[in-house]
C-alpha cells in the first residue's frame, strides 16, 4: 500500500443557492482544487462522487458523470458514492483506497447536494431514507426524533443539560463568522437557542443542522510524488469505516455510536496517533447531541463529559481541542453529500496553516469524523502535514 496526500481542495460557498444547480457548485469545488492541485483536468485518472439524494432533490441521477463531465474530465472512470450523511466520507476513502493500492495516481473526490429546491416536507422524508424507513420513517419518526431519543437518555444518564447543547451551536456559529464559505455567519447566545422553537423535544431549531446547497473537492496522489504539484501536501495517515445497525431500536446503546467507536479505534491504531495527539477535528454535528457523543465515542473524553467541557469552553478555537473550526454541519451547513468532503478540505487548510480568523495555532494533526443515518455508517479520516 502507498502513502496517500492530499494536493488539492476546494470549496463552494453553502447556503440556499436558489441561482446555482449541482453542475455549478460542482464547477466552484472542482476548479477549485484543481488549481489549488496545479493540475489540468486531463491529469485526473478517476473520480468519486459523493451524493445522497441528487434524484430526490433535484431529479438528477447519474451525477458521477455529470461531475466528470461539467469538469472536462475525458473519458475517466467516475463513480457515485451513496452512504447517506456519509457519502462524501465514504467517497474519500473509495478515494484512498484507489491511490494507495497503486491502480490511480491523480484521484478526485467531490461531494455535492442541492437541497433547496423542494419543500421541507420532502427533504424531510428524502433525509429519511437514511434510517429505516419501515421501522422508523413510516411509523412517524423523522431524525430530529431519533436524534432527540439520544439526547434524552445522555440527560438521563449523566446529567447533560439543554444549555451543553446550546453551547455547542454557540461555538459552532462563532466559528462559521470567520468562514467566508458558511451558510450562517452569524453569532448566537445559548439563550437564544434555548428559545428557539422546539423541533422534538429537547432539540430546537437551534440545535438542528440546517438544509443547504453546496460542493466541496480534493484531488489526490500518491506521497512521493505529490510535492511535484503542491508545496505543502497534507498526508491522510488513517482512512476507516465501520457500522452498526441501521435502526436505532436494536443499537447496544442510546448514548454511543458503536460506529464512531470502532471506525476511531482502527483509525489511531493505523496512524499510529491517539486523541491526545489530534489539534484540530471536524466532526458530525447534525444535531447538538450528535458533537457531544462524537466528542467521546472519538476518545476525547469520558463518556458523559463532552457536554461540560463544550459549555466551559474546551472545545472552542485554540483551546483544549479545536472542534468544527469550519462552523460545523450547524454554522457552515450541511449538503448532505459534500459534507465528509468539506471537512477534509478544512482540515487542509488548517494543516497547512491557510484557515485565515479561524487557524488553529501549531496545528500538525488533524481529524474528520462523518456519520451517515443515526450512527449506521462512521468514517475517520487523520490527516498530517507532508514532512
Amino acid at each position: 500500500m502507498r502513502d496517500v496526500a492530499i494536493i488539492g481542495a476546494g470549496l463552494c460557498k453553502f447556503g440556499e443557492r436558489w441561482n446555482s444547480g449541482l453542475k455549478e457548485l460542482m464547477a466552484e469545488a472542482g476548479i477549485m482544487a484543481l488549481e489549488d492541485a496545479h493540475i489540468s483536468s486531463h491529469d485526473v485518472e478517476m473520480l468519486y462522487g459523493g451524493t445522497m439524494a441528487s434524484g430526490r432533490f433535484s431529479g438528477q441521477e447519474h451525477v458521477a458523470a455529470l461531475m466528470a463531465d461539467q469538469l472536462g474530465f475525458k473519458n475517466i472512470p467516475a463513480v457515485r458514492i451513496e452512504n447517506a450523511c456519509a457519502s462524501g466520507g465514504s467517497a474519500l476513502r473509495q478515494g484512498y483506497i484507489s491511490v494507495a493500492s497503486g491502480i490511480h495516481d491523480i484521484v478526485v473526490v467531490g461531494g455535492v447536494e442541492k437541497m433547496t429546491d423542494v419543500t421541507s416536507s420532502e427533504a424531510t422524508t428524502a433525509l429519511g431514507g437514511a434510517g429505516d424507513q419501515e421501522w422508523e420513517l413510516f411509523q412517524g419518526i423523522t431524525f430530529p426524533g431519533l436524534y432527540a431519543l439520544m439526547a434524552r437518555r445522555h440527560m438521563h444518564d449523566y446529567g447533560t443539560t439543554e444549555e451543553m447543547l446550546a453551547a455547542v451551536a454557540v461555538k459552532n456559529h462563532e466559528n462559521a463568522t470567520k468562514n467566508r464559505f458558511a451558510q450562517f455567519r452569524k453569532s448566537i447566545t445559548i439563550d437564544e437557542v434555548l428559545r428557539s422553537k422546539k423541533v422534538a423535544d429537547p432539540l430546537k431549531l437551534l440545535d438542528c443542522s440546517p438544509i443547504s446547497d453546496g460542493a466541496a473537492a480534493v484531488v489526490l496522489a500518491p506521497l512521493d510524488i505529490a510535492k511535484k504539484y503542491n508545496d505543502t501536501p497534507i498526508k491522510v495517515m488513517a482512512s476507516t469505516q465501520a457500522t452498526d445497525t441501521l435502526r436505532l431500536a436494536e443499537r447496544d446503546s442510546l448514548t454511543e455510536v458503536k460506529a464512531t467507536r470502532i471506525a476511531a479505534q482502527k483509525a489511531y491504531e493505523h496512524a499510529k496517533v491517539s486523541a491526545k495527539d489530534i489539534d484540530v477535528v471536524e466532526v458530525h454535528d447534525c444535531f447538538t447531541i450528535a458533537e457531544i457523543m462524537a466528542m467521546e465515542d472519538l476518545g476525547f473524553y469520558p463518556k458523559g463529559k463532552a457536554g461540560k467541557a463544550v459549555l466551559e469552553g474546551e472545545t472552542a478555537l485554540n483551546s483544549k481541542i479545536s472542534v468544527n473550526t469550519s462552523g460545523g454541519l450547524k454554522g457552515c451547513g450541511h449538503p448532505v453529500g459534500a459534507t465528509g468532503v468539506k471537512q477534509a478540505v478544512e482540515v487542509v487548510w488548517q494543516l497547512r496553516g491557510d484557515a485565515k480568523e479561524r487557524q488553529v495555532d501549531g496545528a500538525e494533526v488533524g481529524m474528520t469524523h462523518n456519520v451517515g443515518g443515526s450512527g449506521s455508517t462512521a468514517v475517520v479520516h487523520i490527516y498530517k502535514r507532508a514532512d
